[in-house]
């Protein structure tokens, strides 16, 4: 079952095409809070966004871009400003689609079907993984926090991996070198710290001092 994120601040339209899209067999939430909708972007983990372009706080341009600085999953604009240039800014933010207001609701669910099948015909889509505002995109290799984007390594990727998966946990250093090896990387206990050091130096640049924790004689925590 795709799940499909609905981010219009209309209450009627986004019940309305919920219902519709639930009626052809997708899981699909609608966004409540407009002031941070990368947020609930990451919480929901969609394959599948539909976005208005007038919103409150930001438009939808503004999202867009946001959500394609963590994800490359399919964005489908909804909106009654569908004049050229409006449809120009949208794709070249990252849009897949821009559907016209009012529209079909079988028509809708159908484009989106073709988006889906076109876009998942090879795989799943990449995961991502949020911790205290930082996005841990694993498809694309990268960090973001506060808008700044950190390309990782593949070692600083896997380790970050481990310590999202088990936020708010100690995880042994023993584990992340464990999940190292998983990626040929046959790491022993100097060159993990060396790792760390690297990676946390990296992080302080984006501001995030004291990111990673260390517990002595336990291992690391986010």
């Amino acid at each position: 079952m795709y799940r499909i994120l609905i981010v219009e601040d209309d209450e009627t339209i986004a019940a309305l095409v919920k219902k519709h899209l639930e009626s052809w067999g997708y899981q699909v939430d609608c966004v409540n809070d407009f002031a941070h909708v990368l947020s609930e972007f990451v919480q929901k983990d969609p394959q599948l966004v539909l976005l208005d372009l007038k919103l409150p706080f930001y438009n939808g341009f503004h999202w867009c871009e946001e959500i394609r600085k963590v994800s490359q999953v399919p964005i489908l604009f909804l909106s009654s400003a569908a004049d050229n240039m409006n449809m120009v800014m949208a794709m070249s933010r990252g849009a897949d689609d821009f559907i016209a207001k009012p529209f079909d609701l079988d028509v809708l669910a159908a484009k989106i079907q073709a988006v889906i099948r076109r876009s998942y015909s090879f795989g799943k889509a990449a995961n991502i993984l949020e911790h205290n505002g930082a996005v841990l995109s694993l498809g694309r290799g990268t960090l973001t926090y506060e808008g700044e984007t950190l390309d990782l390594t593949k070692n600083e990727l896997r380790i970050l991996q481990i310590l999202f998966e088990h936020a708010g946990k100690v995880v042994s250093r023993d584990a992340i070198m464990t999940k190292l090896w998983e990626n040929d990387s046959f790491v022993d206990d100097n060159t993990l710290t060396v790792n760390m050091t690297r990676l946390r130096r990296k992080l302080e640049s984006a501001g995030m001092k004291d990111f990673i924790v260390t517990k002595k004689g336990l291992g690391y925590m986010v």
